[in-house]
């Protein structure tokens, strides 16, 4: 058994439970998108289930990262507020904590690799941020961090391993057992598990019995890894498509999805172009790669065999996708 295995006392359970969402929830509700859940009859006749997209990708920024950075950033004193907010990404969450820091008028410092593409670097700039650029690697990031917060004074809102982000990111399953009540499961794609994390608290807080499983790229398949040694792997070369699951997962997150997730399955880059390209088609949703993740895991043939799974939800995380890579 994984829990076994696993040394709860080296990264012991954190301390977030269903209010601290709910709390989210309330604090970020005039700010963040209620976003849509939406079905499709090809996908539920495809997957012999009834499915439940929670369509993030209409989220702002275009991805449900705003609901964890606009929580954190809500949650500052005036007094941390006003130096700013820093971070590093080149990803949905520099996008997402640039917006919420813009609409609390606050600074906001992203610390970039200067190999990040241009198009998410000028829509870090877009939302007001000043991109600081270091070298790709992680240790270049965090020095780079660490000296820009000597400099401002700002704080470092991370983009999985903080309590506030992973607690604004279960507001989603808050609204989606709203939207689609008695859900059996909910299908979350994994990079560093900010999202399956909050997702988790809030759906077993509600239901105990639901099950929660992870959707991840066989190309970056480090939680599959983690879940089935029972020991956090926190390095690996991910080569994959979904460039929003690259990250491998934190203390805190690794402790969550060790305790609350049921099993982590991993798909093909054919069955994650396959799906991305359905649900484009038939839903006529823009999801990005790391959203079609989940939907690939939903048709597998691994995931049919599980029981007693009628009605699914599936996270739609995003939906920034970078249309010159796809050559439009």
């Amino acid at each position: 058994d994984n829990k076994m295995q696993s040394t709860p006392t080296e990264y012991p359970f954190p301390n977030i439970s269903l209010e601290d969402v709910k709390v989210a929830a309330a604090r970020i509700v005039n700010q963040a998108n209620y976003t849509p859940v939406l079905t499709s009859s090809t996908l539920d006749s495809l997957s012999g289930r009834n499915l439940f997209f929670k369509c993030e990708l209409f989220q702002k920024v275009g991805a449900f990262k705003f609901r964890g950075a606009c929580n954190a950033v809500s949650k500052l004193s005036d007094e941390e507020a006003k130096k700013g907010v820093v971070t590093h990404s080149s990803g949905n969450h520099a996008q997402a904590l640039a917006l919420a820091a813009k609409m609390r008028g606050i600074p906001s410092y992203i610390v970039m690799p200067s190999n990040a593409p241009a198009v998410k670097r000028e829509a870090t700039e877009g939302y007001g941020a000043k991109i600081v650029f270091c070298e790709p690697t992680l240790q270049a990031r965090e020095e780079t961090c660490k000296k820009v917060i000597g400099e401002t004074g700002a704080t470092f809102i991370h983009p999985f391993n903080n309590l506030d982000v992973i607690a604004g990111q279960g507001t989603l399953a808050l609204e989606l057992l709203e939207q689609a009540p008695n859900l059996d499961a909910i299908i979350v794609p994994i990079g560093g598990g900010g999202m399956i994390s909050g997702v988790s608290i809030a759906a077993k807080g509600i239901n105990p019995n639901i099950k929660i499983y992870a959707a991840e790229p066989k190309g970056a398949d480090d939680a599959h890894r983690s879940k089935s040694t029972g020991v956090l792997v926190s390095t690996h070369v991910p080569n994959t498509v979904a460039d929003g699951l690259l990250t491998c997962m934190g203390p805190l997150t690794w402790a969550i999805v060790r305790d609350n997730v049921e099993k982590v399955f991993t798909v093909s880059e054919e069955e994650i172009k396959a799906a991305m390209k359905l649900v484009w088609e038939r839903m006529k949703l823009v999801i990005e790669p790391s959203a079609a993740v989940g939907v690939a895991v939903a048709l597998s043939d691994e995931f049919k065999k599980e029981e007693g799974m009628k009605r699914i939800g599936i996270v739609l995380c995003g939906g920034n996708v970078d249309l010159v890579q796809w050559r439009f």
